[in-house]
């Protein structure tokens, strides 16, 4: 963009460059991701907290994949309450999916958008690009996180996470638009149909002779996220030349959401910058409860993400944004380091020392009335890769406590991936696609059935596929090593039943969704969650 050299740049740079090693580095210095690779199984030998609770302090067999040793927790601290323990579990559970969700939302999205509109991007690249993207954040960072730890509890969780998420969206949320649109008899544009179908079936053959051979290299790694590019290309290219109408139509997505699209959760009628106005009703009241509980999750946020948005613009937190995320990674770099060494001296003074540079030369160069119209980029790039650090941690979090309910409950954690951390993860894409559906017209509902294979498309190849990426660089030249699960072919396997029974009937009703394909649908979806189910039932047993 020719920006001149700048502290606040050079700032950025520190920010990029500490973000990137975090998420990367082989060594135990990944403060994100703390490695186990022993087997915590023998922890179901025993009947009581007080023995589950000696066994975790004497071996620790089950050290956890994110910041909070959740099993040590429970058996520890709740002996005499233990429903009292679970509950506070699993309330943890639906914050850590709001977290994850509204950080998506609110802060990755909106810079994903504002980028967009900064590089120029067509809606149709924007679409396949930006916009999957901020709708595919959370199952890119559970996957990654996933992936990047060793414990083959949490391979599962990612594996499962995708392919679960990828059945809801295309069987479920599909199913529950063709039954609701079946009187207004829509006609699905035929060649993007085609085209998303393919692609989806050929990313889920991909997938399945990956498992089926049980390793991936580097290079392997790299060809399966390629094909997303490949994709892409042929998305624009049909766009381009093929006179295909833009079914990615990022302003109608607008029309329904500022954001690039809400994953998990929806953004509700609270507004965390807006000016509280008494009003002679009770929602005043509840708004600022509302405020009052997510403060502690809202505030440690807002101080280390950057945001430059018009409608949520302040000096004072941008100012303190930019000074805190460089102490907030240098933190996370150190984190299980000792605190007193030398190298944990020199992170923490450089993060220190870059905080309060960026901090005086924000406060000197933006103005109190609106953000900053130079130097644009490295305020959205920060922004970006604090968001996405963020969310990093969150899906580290969600990934490791689905992995101790696993242990708590007896549950594989492949089938809590399949269906806690795959459904709340596609709520928003239930939410959007069947409400843009139902209230945008025909135009709507092929936005809407379009997002439905090109969400999926994206999770499996770009999100799985970086993930096999990050995981395969680590042990260069060595291949990943997959143990084939059969139920996860199994649930390919109903996936591609699935795509192919859209495809059946869609042709057969001359492109036109119906009550026949969402009922079928909505079968094969129940089919193949249940003989899951049952079959981890039989394992318990």
């Amino acid at each position: 963009m020719g920006y001149p050299f700048s502290p606040i740049r050079s700032g950025y740079s520190f920010l990029i460059l500490l973000s990137c090693l975090l998420l990367t580095s082989p060594v135990d210095s990944s403060a994100l991701r703390p490695k186990s690779d022993n087997n915590c199984s023998a922890l179901n030998h025993f009947h009581d907290y007080k023995s589950k609770c000696s066994y975790l302090k004497s071996i620790n067999p089950c050290a956890s994949q994110g910041f909070i040793d959740y099993l040590s927790f429970l058996y520890c601290n709740f002996d005499g309450f233990p429903l009292l323990g679970q509950s506070l579990l699993f309330l943890w559970l639906l914050v850590l999916f709001y977290v994850l969700g509204h950080t998506a939302s609110e802060y990755f999205c909106s810079s994903l958008e504002s980028l967009s509109k900064l590089l120029n991007l067509s809606p149709t690249v924007a679409g396949v690009t930006l916009l999957s993207l901020g709708n595919g954040a959370p199952d890119l960072f559970a996957s990654l996180v996933s992936f990047m730890g060793e414990s083959k509890g949490t391979y599962d969780v990612g594996l499962n996470t995708v392919v679960g998420g990828s059945s809801f969206v295309t069987c479920v949320v599909v199913g529950i638009i063709s039954v609701s649109l079946h009187r207004r008899r829509v006609r699905i544009e035929r060649s993007a149909f085609i085209r998303d179908v393919c692609f989806f079936c050929s990313a889920v053959g991909s997938l399945a002779l990956i498992l089926v051979y049980g390793k991936i290299n580097l290079w392997g790694a790299l060809g399966f996220c390629s094909l997303y590019a490949v994709y892409v290309v042929f998305v624009y290219l049909s766009w381009r030349f093929g006179g295909e109408s833009c079914e990615f139509d990022v302003e109608s997505v607008h029309k329904r959401d500022s954001s690039l699209g809400e994953p998990i959760l929806q953004r509700g009628d609270l507004d965390e910058d807006a000016v509280v106005v008494v009003v002679d009703d009770g929602r005043c009241y509840w708004k600022l409860v509302v405020r009052v509980i997510t403060l502690p999750l809202y505030l440690p946020r807002r101080l280390t993400i950057p945001v430059v948005s018009e409608e949520r613009w302040s000096k004072p937190i941008a100012v303190a944004s930019v000074t805190f995320a460089p102490v907030l990674l240098s933190f996370l770099w150190n984190w299980k380091r000792n605190p007193t060494s030398f190298e944990a001296g020199v992170v923490y003074i450089t993060g220190c020392s870059v905080g309060i540079v960026l901090g005086i030369v924000a406060g000197a160069t933006t103005k109190k009335s609106n953000p900053p119209k130079k130097w644009l980029l490295p305020w959205l790039v920060g922004g970006f890769v604090m968001s996405m650090t963020w969310s990093y941690i969150s899906a580290q979090e969600l990934v490791a406590l689905l992995t101790s309910l696993g242990y708590i409950f007896g549950v594989s954690p492949s089938i809590l991936g399949l269906t806690v951390l795959a459904w709340g993860n596609s709520i928003g894409d239930l939410i959007t696609n069947v409400t843009m559906a139902l209230h945008d017209g025909d135009e709507g509902a092929q936005v809407a059935v379009s997002g439905c294979y090109a969400g999926p498309i994206f999770n499996t190849l770009f999100a799985l596929g970086v993930s096999l990426v990050g995981c395969a660089w680590e042990i260069y030249p060595s291949s990943i090593v997959i143990k084939t699960d059969p139920r996860v072919l199994e649930s390919l396997g109903f996936l591609v039943i699935g795509l192919v029974w859209s495809f059946l009937v869609l042709f057969s009703n001359r492109m036109r969704l119906g009550a026949l394909m969402g009922i079928g649908l909505l079968v094969i979806y129940l089919a193949s969650l249940s003989i899951r189910i049952v079959q981890t039932v039989g394992d318990s047993h």
